[in-house]
Parts: structure tokens; C-alpha cells; sequence
């Protein structure tokens, strides 16, 4: 059974949600616009998610790259960027680079290699986070912090990834101030890359945050938000 944001209208929660992020923003001496909404699309209805972009939703995330194809087709008239956040088999690298503007989700040598090579082929460049295992989760993916800057160095001489920052997925907890140590070193982590980077600038994003504690990580630098549940309600 669906909760109770399911009977509100996507547009009233989307609005709700909005109005929580700029007054995180504003707490942390931050401008909204530096924060982008990532409507997670997890199971939910094609007919719930045209509501949401007719919302002012612009990028959409999904976990699973057959549903993100399969709603990619159904919603092609959308005017929306498709983000790929979930764990990301290899051998489905080809049909992410086809699918998805960006790749959330780097955390292996040879997913870098297998969307690096599709990517050729297509003759596109795409933008992809490195995905950090902050709490050490054997049940999540992601490089630990203490191999990311090696991971990274060999990740950025692939021609056609565009490294752009960093996402994790911290460990769930009740209470979103527990979770605050974990964006703050992620966002610590992306300032160490930056340090040592040729090229800085282009290491902008922090994805973290959902439904849950996206305001506090607002509070430690979150660029991208995901959220889903806060928006379109309970899944089934």
C-alpha cells in the first residue's frame, strides 16, 4: 500500500520539497541554484513521472538500466536528463552510455574500461560521478576512500569519461544528523581530488542526500540531491 504523499499531487509534494531545499540553502549560506533535483524514478508509474517533469522536474534517476529504457522509450517527448544511480553491471555498460546522460555510479576499473569503450563507439563523451563506500558496507558498492585517489588518477585517462565529482551512499539512519560526518568527508574527499587535479574546476558535484536527510547534506555541499519517495511517494 502506497503512503500518504501518494493522494497529494506530485506538483504539491515537488513544491513541498523545493521549499525545504532553498531553506537548507539558505541556512548554509547557499544559493539554490547550486543544488539540482534528482527525481528518482525507482517503480514509479511513466504517468507519474510525466507529472513531475510537467512539475519542473529536469533530471531523473534510476537504479536499473532495463527500466530506465524501457521508461526512457515511453517518456522520449520529455525535455529531461536520465541518470543512472544504481549499481551498474559491466556487461551493461553499453545500454547505460545508449541510455543515460550521466553515469552516477563509477566503481571499478572495469566498468570505467567497458563505458570508456561503448562511449568510443558511440562517439560521445559522458559525464560519470566515482561512487564512494563511506561506511565500509559489504552490501554497497563503491571505492573506499582510502583507494580513491588512485582509483581516480586511473580513471581520468580514460578519453571519454568525464570525471565530474563524487556520490555516495552513506549508512542509513533515522535521524538525518547522524548522517552528517559522511557527507562532510565525502565532501572533504572531493576537495582533496581537487587539490591534486589538473583541472579543478571540473570537479563540481556532490551527489548525496535523499528523501530522508537531503537538507543536511545540502548543509555539507550536496550538488545533486536524490530524491524520490519526498516526491512521488511510498513504492509498493
Amino acid at each position: 500500500m502506497l503512503d500518504c504523499l501518494t493522494m497529494k499531487t506530485v506538483a504539491e509534494n515537488l513544491a513541498l520539497v523545493r521549499k525545504r531545499i532553498e531553506a537548507a540553502c539558505e541556512k548554509a549560506g547557499r544559493d539554490p541554484a547550486g543544488v539540482k533535483l534528482v527525481g528518482v524514478t525507482k517503480t514509479v508509474p511513466v504517468e507519474r513521472i510525466r507529472e513531475g517533469v510537467d512539475a519542473g522536474i529536469t533530471i531523473l534517476g534510476e537504479n536499473y538500466i532495463q527500466e530506465a529504457r524501457r521508461k526512457k522509450e515511453l517518456l522520449s517527448d520529455l525535455p529531461v536528463s536520465w541518470h543512472c544511480i544504481g549499481h551498474l553491471q559491466t556487461n551493461k555498460a553499453k545500454f547505460a552510455v545508449d541510455c543515460c546522460n550521466w553515469v552516477e555510479t563509477l566503481d571499478r576499473q572495469s566498468l570505467a574500461l567497458e563505458l570508456n569503450r561503448h562511449a568510443e563507439k558511440m562517439q560521445r563523451t559522458i559525464p560519470v560521478l566515482i561512487q564512494v563506500n563511506l561506511g565500509a558496507e559489504e552490501t554497497k558498492s563503491g571505492i573506499s576512500p582510502e583507494d580513491l585517489p588512485a582509483f581516480f588518477s586511473r580513471a581520468s585517462a580514460f578519453e571519454r569519461l568525464d570525471i565530474r565529482g563524487l556520490m555516495a551512499l552513506p549508512p542509513f539512519f533515522d535521524q538525518p544528523e547522524r548522517a552528517r560526518p559522511y557527507f562532510r568527508r565525502l565532501r572533504e574527499l572531493l576537495d582533496r581530488l581537487r587539490q591534486g587535479s589538473a583541472l579543478p574546476e571540473k570537479l563540481s558535484e556532490l551527489s548525496m542526500g535523499m528523501s530522508g536527510d537531503f537538507e543536511v547534506a545540502i548543509e555539507e555541499g550536496a550538488t545533486l540531491v536524490r530524491i524520490g519517495t519526498a516526491i512521488f511517494g511510498g513504492r509498493t
